[in-house]
């Protein structure tokens, strides 16, 4: 199955659920919320996407934990989680936070950053009270490492939705 007919079946089934979807995204910079929004009827599901590239706007904009952020860095599992539940809150609609949180954070390249390598990333995965972070070593360029994990989200989080 292609990476556009998982992102179409995805949003059809968010869509028929009435669920809705908030996006946060680092080492990604958009290209997260430009997959999901591609399809038509999009605008049924999902609400936004915070590119949040700079780790003090990970703290300030989505309310990922400050000692966090200086204990570990922003490549770390738990700011992926924390990213992915808080994204909800953070682009919540006439008051309402979206049902799923979906993030992306690591190393694109070419270099290794922070003493992580490059092609390390963690998505983000908070449904309900769930809240799961998915590590992924993808190699390639930086390009390829960026598309790899736009492709991943997609499918993790398909394979996630309560059945």
């Amino acid at each position: 199955m292609s990476a556009a007919s998982t992102t179409e079946e995805l949003l059809a089934e968010l869509g028929t659920r009435g669920l809705t979807l908030a996006v946060a995204e680092s080492l990604t910079g958009g290209l997260l919320t430009a997959e999901l929004i591609r399809p038509a009827g999009a605008s049924a599901v999902v609400l936004g996407g915070a590119v949040c590239y700079a780790t003090e706007l990970k703290r300030r904009l989505l309310g990922v934990d400050a000692e966090l952020l200086e204990r570990h860095g922003p490549v770390h599992p738990e700011v992926a989680g924390q990213m992915a539940d808080r994204v909800r809150s953070a682009l919540a609609v006439e008051g309402r936070a979206a049902d799923i949180g979906l993030a992306t954070t690591g190393v694109a390249g070419p270099e290794p950053q922070d003493g992580h390598p490059a092609g390390l990333a963690y998505l983000g995965v908070a449904i309900g009270d769930r809240v799961e972070a998915i590590e992924l070593r993808l190699a390639g360029g930086r390009d390829a490492v960026r598309a790899g994990v736009v492709e991943r989200a997609v499918v993790e989080l398909a394979e996630r939705l309560p059945r």
